[in-house]
């Protein structure tokens, strides 16, 4: 199987609350050859950053590796007093996450207006 290579897109979102959110659009596999891609992403945020919004609606592959790479990111997160809401991810990933625990870190949404409603709540 071809590894699909991690991309990620950044964008400024303004949630219909009035809440900024910057939203990390993953693409591709995610896996342990997507260290720089996701970390290093997540570490070029604009200082500040309060509400991050993870969207999955374009992973076609996560494993083991690509889900602690996702951990990491998020312990990080609540270090750093950041709030996480994430979306897209399939009904098999969203029991995946569930089971290792990631939903101590952020809630699971099916969509990304309803991600974005969260940081108001």
């Amino acid at each position: 199987m071809q590894e699909k290579i991690t991309q990620v897109k950044m964008e400024e979102v303004q949630c219909s609350s009035g809440v900024t959110a910057t939203v990390l659009r993953f693409s591709g596999d995610i896996t342990s050859a997507s260290k720089a891609a996701v970390l290093g992403t997540y570490q070029g945020m604009a200082e500040g950053t309060k509400n991050i919004l993870l969207d999955f609606s374009n992973v076609e592959y996560l494993n083991s590796s690509g889900i602690a790479l996702i951990i990491q990111m998020m312990i990080a997160a609540g270090k750093s007093g950041q709030s996480i809401q994430t979306f897209g991810l399939s009904p098999h990933f969203q029991k995946v996450f569930a089971m290792v625990g990631i939903t101590k870190y952020t809630k699971l949404h099916p969509d990304e207006k309803s991600a974005c409603a969260a940081f108001s709540a």
